[in-house]
């Protein structure tokens, strides 16, 4: 069952941490923007983005879900044992696994559809970076 939750973890933390943040800085149109345009933008936005994930400031998503996967094995695992001794002793280990494998899983995908949040910390510092390039954001979609 350990190997089972450590499989998990391990393919929740690839597909999160292999997955940027698909939010992105609206810019409001300023003399700046208008002087280099979009395409000029989206580049610094790009940029900014990749500085800030080099500088570790979006760290901490894939480590949530891998925790949160961890724990459903184990809530999981739990439970199927607690059914699997109700229905008969020789079950107790089956249904072990079976309920933390469910709930691992289950976790694990509901996680990894989930549209990944930047960090305060990583919006604060790409807003930071645009700023100097002459930006305003207005917020993030």
């Amino acid at each position: 069952m350990k190997t089972i939750l450590g499989i998990l973890t391990l393919i929740a933390t690839l597909a999160i941490t292999g997955c940027a943040s698909t939010k992105k800085p609206i810019l409001y149109p300023n003399s700046h923007l208008n002087a280099v345009g979009q395409q000029q933008a989206d580049a610094d936005i790009n940029a900014c983005m990749r500085a800030a994930e080099a500088s570790g400031a979006n760290t901490g998503k894939s480590e949530e879900l891998a925790k949160s996967t961890t724990k459903a094995g184990a809530v999981g695992g739990a439970t199927g044992a607690v059914v699997g001794a109700l229905s008969s002793s020789s079950n107790l280990g089956r249904g072990a696994a079976i309920g933390g494998a469910g709930a691992a899983t289950a976790t694990l995908v509901s996680g990894a559809f989930d549209v990944p949040e930047p960090t305060q910390i990583y919006i604060r510092f790409v807003e930071i970076c645009l700023r100097e390039k002459g930006y305003q954001t207005l917020g993030w979609r």
